[in-house]
């Protein structure tokens, strides 16, 4: 038997994708997934589609032709009744109208589930509760929280387990959900309390009640207890201690209903940190991009001649190791680079699998690596990435605020640069620890993720950032570059989901 598995808030699937592959796709299967924003449903379809078709030899080498080559026929005209299966799974879905609303609910009441093999999974959109949301709010004239309606998207994925009554859910946010407010109240007291108990949230009679435990800690809430006794904190996540190559931490709950007998201590394992070049290093080099007239020959002079003036500037004020390790990286500024595309080819070099992390993200039959394209830089960011990289290799930090950019031509033009507001303006992921927070920001700019190889001097690729993210290679993203950068920001890592599906499959069947 396997579970039934109900994706809402899906993005492009990366909570479900660690469900839907725990035990090679043996155990759970996605029944329906709901997302609004176009690019990421198509993400979302397309990997519904590639889940169907595993089995499928023929249907799979349409797969990987289209994976690459764009010459190829899109593999849904070879295997049409599970292109249709996979549209039926994957739903373009906005929670909360309520026309929509009445489509989920057809589509809950034709998927005929069980109640003790459902699993509800999802993360409500998280702008408002987020620390960098809400400082964006305070500045916006008029703005009250009890008014903005992302406060209580919840509430929708509570309506779903309450109609549904799963045997477990599993709940993700950013962890400002723990602090924020809305009208004096801490919000997350709310959400505990309501996803305890739905029917009494809801007002309507009867139904399951719930257990929301951490995955990682022995704190839990039951209903009719005070969630102010409770160590909110034991609720977050931080992943870079469980093999994922970044340092996210999110809020995960984990939602039991009360006849389920289980009163906790299944946790998510630690295992060892899994750095940058540890996730990413394999990957083909690229150069940037000028964002006017580029060319290689363009681009390679551009970046030494700004490369000098910053080495003879560090020089000057005496910065040796800083102008040393910008001089190692001169020298091979000169090599050939390209600048990648939608489809990149392989390497010659590649990675052994010799841990889970590899053994989760690789692919033998991919012969191109997707998505993995530079994007455009004005001429002065050449000379800040080129500088940003290079004191991460020398210093083994990024520099921060406007001290630390102090050489010539690195201060940008802001009027407020000195103010302390920019002081992570540009941002190197070092290349021997994990990453920092791959957020849906890096759809707007690179600054914050800066590659550590300044010889490249450009911002992460989308393969790169869903490395990062845990995504395999064979994932596919759909849309504009920006929508896929969009994408991969507000997902879930795919490898931490799978984690956690084991947990709950543990839970559901006692085995450990």
């Amino acid at each position: 038997m396997r579970y039934r598995v109900v994706d809402l808030f899906a993005g492009p699937g990366g909570l479900g994708e660690g469900f839907a592959a725990y035990d090679g796709g043996n155990k759970f299967e996605i029944v329906l997934s709901a997302e609004m924003e176009e690019s990421a449903h198509k993400t979302l379809t397309m990997r519904a589609f590639f889940r169907r078709i595993r089995g499928d030899e023929r249907a799979l080498a349409a797969y990987y032709a289209y994976c690459h080559s764009e010459k190829a026929p899109h593999p849904s005209t070879m295997v049409k009744s599970a292109w249709e299966d996979a549209k039926r799974e994957a739903c373009q879905l906005i929670l909360g109208d309520p026309e929509h609303n009445r489509r989920l609910d057809e589509l809950l009441k034709g998927a005929a589930l069980s109640s003790d093999e459902t699993i509800l999974i999802g993360g409500p959109p998280c702008q408002a509760y987020s620390l960098v949301g809400r400082a964006r709010n305070k500045g916006k004239a008029n703005y009250k929280a009890e008014d903005d309606h992302r406060h209580f998207l919840y509430r929708e994925y509570l309506r779903i387990v309450q109609k549904t009554q799963p045997a477990i859910f599993v709940m993700e946010n950013v962890k400002g959900i723990l602090s924020s407010t809305v009208g004096g109240q801490k919000v997350f007291h709310d959400i505990l309390r309501d996803l305890s108990d739905p029917g009494a949230a809801l007002k309507k009679a009867g139904g399951a009640k719930y257990v929301i435990h951490s995955l990682v800690a022995p704190v839990s809430f039951r209903h009719g207890e005070d969630p102010a006794k409770l160590d909110l904190n034991g609720f977050i996540i931080e992943s870079e201690r469980y093999g994922i190559p970044q340092a996210r931490h999110r809020v995960i709950l984990l939602g039991v209903r009360e006849d389920i007998p289980y009163s906790g201590g299944k946790y998510l394992k630690p295992s060892s940190k899994i750095s940058v070049h540890d996730a990413i290093g394999a990957l083909p080099a690229l150069r940037s991009r000028l964002s006017k007239e580029d060319s290689p020959t363009a681009w390679r002079d551009e970046v030494i001649s700004r490369a000098n003036d910053l080495i003879a500037d560090a020089l000057e004020k005496d910065l040796d190791s800083l102008a040393f390790a910008m001089l190692q990286a001169l020298d091979k500024v000169g090599r050939s680079l390209d600048t990648g595309g939608l489809r990149c080819h392989l390497s010659s070099e590649h990675e052994r699998p010799i841990n889970a992390f590899l053994q989760w993200v690789k692919d033998p039959r991919l012969e191109v690596w997707l998505n993995h394209e530079s994007r455009s830089h004005m001429p002065s960011d050449l000379g800040r990435y080129f500088y940003t990289a290079a004191y991460g290799a020398a210093k083994r930090r990024t520099p921060k605020g406007h001290l630390e950019f102090a050489l010539k031509g690195l201060a940008p033009e802001h009027a407020n640069w000195q103010s302390g507001k920019f002081i992570d303006r540009f941002r190197v992921q070092l290349r021997d620890h994990p990453s920092t927070t791959v957020t849906s920001h890096i759809a707007k700019d690179g600054h914050y993720f800066i590659h550590y190889d300044p010889t490249q001097c450009r911002s992460l690729t989308v393969r790169e950032a869903a490395r990062l993210q845990t995504f395999p290679d064979n994932y596919f993203f759909q849309g504009t570059r920006t929508q896929q950068f969009h994408q991969v920001g507000n997902a879930v890592p795919s490898l931490l989901a799978n984690k956690i599906a084991h947990v709950v499959y543990s839970i559901l069947t006692g085995k450990a």
